[in-house]
């Protein structure tokens, strides 16, 4: 009966003539468009694993700033008591971080490659069961677009979470170095205070100099003397000054400003002075040479001693008898005073140096006062002790160290 003619058609032209009948795959598998279309909805299954791999990422790096931001808001103790666990303990100092952002970058990584590793693989598959030539030319386009595209957001975002690695370094680096630096100082001023703020090896090893003979030079105790019945003043000084040397220290109350006086004025010999009673001291001290002074003097009847380089010089009696020294007063170094901390008088200061002004509230022995003036002990006032931070110095007066006492010792 009948014949049928066959021509070939070209393959642009299957879908405007006969179409074509379904090529069988080996194996039983499945026609390329179904393979295709498998890949397809496999590759937007792994862009939307991906899609909440990285919105879980920024979650965690959200999470992550707001803690540090949590850390810088903390006061300087909480910061420095986390500083401190970190240098100490080795620890993070923020325990609860979900996680490092290196492991972060690091995890993403991987998973990009895994991606590209299965790209290649399905491509390789696809090549392997039909022609990668026989896809429709707009599904070749659309799947190499859609394979651009999810590469570029996976390194876009790869990109951004290094920014924020980096970003968040720095400023974890300047959170640091900024409690660093408040420890250090903190740390400073407790070995400051712990020194006994003095600039001196020890805080009794200084002296106050007064080499002029003005009303404005001058040295101020800062402690005052509580009421007293019988005391104890020791002191080294060194003085050339002529006519005399001045007046090494004064102490004056309200309604008495020669309560406690030391002085050697014009030519008149050294003189004690007790609620403006006097007695003279036979003390020769003038030679421009350390000279250890001690001066005792009780309530009872009066009774005074007064010491040159750990010997007795002289004593006596009546010197303002059953007169308790009154409390509350003004001590000054180097001036002697008409009021009460003021109006000196440049004739009667003193001129030269002074160490180791200590005062008692007892009568010294004879041989405690031998061994502090000739090194054997070092024994401060139990009222009044010579340390650095009692002493303050006005108009020019200095504080320097001082020779040590085996040196004062050779000076006599």
């Amino acid at each position: 009966g009948s014949r049928f003619v066959c021509t070939s058609l070209p393959l642009d032209a299957a879908g405007a003539g006969c179409p074509l009948p379904p090529v069988p795959m080996q194996g039983g598998a499945l026609p390329p468009e179904e393979e295709l279309k498998a890949t397809v909805l496999q590759l937007r299954e792994t862009v939307l694993q991906q899609k909440e791999t990285i919105g879980s990422q920024r979650e965690a790096i959200r999470e992550l700033t707001g803690k540090l931001s949590r850390c810088e808001g903390a006061d300087g103790k909480s910061a420095a008591g986390a500083w401190k666990n970190e240098v100490g303990k080795g620890k993070d100092t923020m325990g609860d971080l979900p996680r490092d952002p290196a492991q972060v970058i690091e995890q993403l990584s991987r998973t990009m490659q895994t991606l590209k590793d299965r790209l290649e693989s399905l491509e390789h598959q696809l090549r392997a069961n039909v022609s990668y030539a026989a896809l429709p030319s707009d599904l070749r386009e659309m799947l190499q677009r859609r394979l651009g595209d999810l590469e570029r957001q996976l390194l876009s975002k790869v990109a951004e979470l290094e920014d924020e690695k980096s970003l968040l370094h720095n400023e974890t680096s300047a959170h640091r170095q900024k409690t660093e630096t408040a420890l250090n100082a903190l740390l400073e001023r407790v070995s400051e205070l712990e020194k006994g703020n003095s600039a001196f090896k020890s805080p009794d090893e200084f002296k106050v100099s007064l080499p002029l003979r003005t009303n404005y030079l001058y040295g101020k105790i800062k402690k005052t003397l509580p009421e007293l019945y019988a005391f104890t003043v020791c002191l080294w000084l060194r003085s050339s000054a002529s006519p005399g040397i001045g007046t090494p220290f004064s102490y004056a109350v309200p309604g008495q400003a020669n309560e406690i006086v030391l002085i050697e004025w014009g030519n008149n010999p050294i003189e004690l002075l007790i609620n403006d009673k006097v007695a003279q001291l036979p003390l020769f001290i003038s030679d421009g040479k350390w000279h250890h002074i001690c001066i005792t003097w009780t309530t009872r009847d009066g009774m005074w001693e007064a010491f040159q380089d750990g010997e007795k010089l002289g004593t006596g009696e009546n010197l303002a008898p059953w007169h308790p020294i009154k409390p509350g007063g003004v001590l000054i170094l180097g001036q002697e005073q008409d009021t009460v901390g003021g109006r000196f008088d440049a004739t009667q200061a003193f001129v030269g140096e002074m160490s180791q002004f200590n005062i008692w509230d007892r009568v010294l022995r004879a041989e405690d006062i031998m061994n502090i003036a000739n090194c054997s002990i070092n024994m401060p006032g139990n009222i009044i002790p010579w340390v650095d931070n009692n002493v303050d110095v006005f108009g020019g007066a200095t504080k320097w160290p001082v020779e040590t006492c085996e040196e004062r010792l050779l000076d006599l």
